[in-house]
């Protein structure tokens, strides 16, 4: 199956900047659509952005939109959530997730998920 592990989390001032990565193994990674979701303390997991396997559709959560793009490599497997002007309510643990469908974007139609990177930004 799919393994999916994620980079690039860590403490930043507001109105910063954020890179994070996520490292795909097994199975064939660029025929699944990815997404970002995030999860703070004491709330549920929250759709952040999605993109298909082809790369040719993203979506964006309105809370990220014009803020956050999400791309990826096919030659490389990975995908990348960059992330600016990051504001303090972006503080969560930040998971990549893959599905093999596209149109819905809560948690429950991704398949697989990595182990999760923290992002904490501080005001």
């Amino acid at each position: 199956q799919v393994q999916l592990v994620e980079s690039g989390g860590g403490l930043v001032q507001a109105g910063g900047s954020l890179r994070l990565s996520c490292a795909a193994s097994g199975g064939t990674f660029s025929r699944y659509h990815m997404g970002w979701f995030r999860q703070a303390p004491g709330k549920e997991r929250e759709f952040v952005a999605a993109i298909t396997w082809s790369g040719g559709s993203t979506t964006y959560a309105d809370s990220v939109k014009g803020r956050f793009t999400i791309s990826r490599d096919n030659a490389k497997n990975p995908v990348y959530l960059q992330m600016n002007s990051l504001k303090p309510e972006d503080t969560a643990v930040y998971y990549c997730g893959v599905s093999r469908s596209w149109g819905r974007f809560g948690p429950s139609v991704y398949d697989y998920w990595g182990q999760g990177t923290q992002v904490t930004v501080s005001s």
